[in-house]
């Protein structure tokens, strides 16, 4: 792996020193799918990152190859606290929620699931404006009471997967949306909803809340401003069906004529997704540990103690292993330091002098005093040369029959010369039948053909 360079660290430390502390902070997650592939399960993930957003990784690419651990290992380096998993099983789907980097892991069933797309198509106008998701939603728990401490660790889960909201300095201006879960005690089932928030004054007529707006209206029909205000059935299309219960009074001003210390009325507009879900399981670590809540097995406490002992167990047996594997490594590595370095030369061996070949020749002259015949060293005086290979228009057997002749065996390759025929041609056949310079035309037919005496062929010319 290669190591960071000093100036890339030091890129990493200056934009963590830019970054505010509450950025730091806040929950970050990742929102992934496992399983098998569905392109319905795809949109729904990225619906679920928009309610996450704006602390989520939105264009988180995923791959086959990538592990649970490998989204663990990151998690501290982009302060990611939380990872959601959809897993697309062959009969059920089911949506992880896992606390990095130690866990808990709470695990739903989903029975039910909207997309976004499908949500908005009871509007008339399915208009988002995407200013909504530049601040992270609020978040409301309905009636998460009771026995039970899954309840309060599924309610605390839901809650830190999002900024906490300070209610003394909190700017109302950021407060666009708002995530809703809802517990059933008697189905045991979670609902979840998504809504954008509206503020809209209360006690104004059509005519005014165009003038707050900054609308410019149309007053073609009226002498005068105050018939354009007075007028009568300018009253607001909301205004009767508003109810005491969504009034509110604004502690600070916002815009299109929400003024302070004045009642305004509140809209929700429901922007997907929508799911329904049931806790099954709570384990202790990252999708392995102690199983703290299960809800279709129930053990006693005899069995409970049994599987802490067998965990616990495995666990030491682990470290063993571990440390085991330590101690070798470290052996490993002073044998290598201990063996000489790839770019050490060998120790070079001295050069054996050469031989020179026995010239026997030279030797007779010298012990005799006279030179030798010419015969008598005729093999190693001409080096004993042989030929490699044969000619192209010759085979073995020609040369042995060749070297039988010579030799006076003429009956020892009989049989072989008997067996082969041999194709003897004739003087007149290698003889060219033409000159260099006499070709024949091609278009002529017939036996008897003139040679034509040029070098090229003569063609032949068409009268028109």
């Amino acid at each position: 792996m290669k190591k960071k360079s000093k100036s890339k660290k030091r890129g990493l430390q200056l934009r963590e020193r830019d970054e505010a502390k509450e950025l730091v902070q806040a929950p970050h997650s990742f929102v992934i799918h496992r399983g098998f592939a569905c392109p319905y399960i795809g949109e729904l993930v990225k619906d679920f990152r928009r309610i996450l957003e704006p602390f989520t990784a939105a264009n988180l690419k995923e791959k086959k190859n990538n592990k649970i651990k490998d989204y663990i290992s990151l998690a501290g380096v982009f302060h990611v606290s939380h990872l959601c998993i959809f897993n697309k099983a062959s009969n059920q789907l089911s949506f992880k929620v896992v606390k990095a980097p130690r866990g808990p892991t709470l695990t739903f069933k989903v029975h039910q699931f909207t997309l976004t797309r499908d949500v908005l198509t009871q509007y008339r106008k399915q208009y988002i404006n995407e200013n909504i998701f530049k601040n992270s939603p609020l978040v409301i728990m309905n009636n998460f009471t009771g026995e039970g401490k899954h309840l309060k660790l599924m309610a605390t889960t839901f809650q830190n997967m999002f900024p906490s909201i300070n209610l003394a300095s909190v700017n109302l201006h950021t407060i666009k949306r708002c995530l809703l879960f809802s517990y059933n005690p008697l189905t045991k089932l979670v609902e979840l909803r998504h809504y954008s928030i509206g503020v809209v004054a209360s006690g104004l007529t059509k005519g005014v809340k165009k003038l707050v707006m900054g609308k410019i209206p149309n007053l073609s029909k009226c002498s005068d401003i105050s018939d354009f205000i007075l007028q009568s059935g300018n009253a607001s299309d909301t205004e009767g069906e508003e109810d005491e219960a969504s009034q509110v009074v604004l502690p600070q001003d916002l815009h299109s004529g929400n003024m302070a210390n004045n009642k305004s009325a509140v809209h929700l507009h429901e922007i997907g997704p929508r799911l329904t879900m049931q806790l099954m399981k709570i384990e202790d670590g990252v999708m392995t540990g102690e199983v703290l809540f299960n809800e279709t097995v129930v053990k006693s406490e005899e069995e409970v103690e049994r599987i802490k002992k067998m965990r616990e167990k495995k666990k030491r047996l682990k470290e063993q292993r571990q440390k085991i594997q330590n101690e070798n490594r470290k052996k490993n590595e002073a044998e290598m330091a201990k063996k000489k370095p790839r770019g050490e030369k060998k120790q070079e061996l001295p050069e054996e002098p050469e031989v020179e070949p026995d010239d026997d020749a030279e030797y007779y002259r010298e012990e005799v005093g006279e030179n030798p015949d010419e015969e008598l060293f005729k093999t190693d005086m001409n080096g004993g040369r042989r030929r490699t290979r044969l000619p192209k228009n010759m085979s073995y057997a020609a040369k042995k029959r060749k070297m039988g002749e010579e030799k006076g065996n003429k009956g020892k390759f009989s049989k072989d010369s008997k067996e082969k025929k041999s194709f003897k041609r004739n003087d007149d056949d290698r003889k060219p039948k033409f000159g260099k310079n006499k070709k024949f035309d091609r278009n002529d037919k017939g036996k008897n053909k003139k040679p034509i005496k040029s070098g090229r062929v003569q063609k032949k010319r068409f009268s028109r």
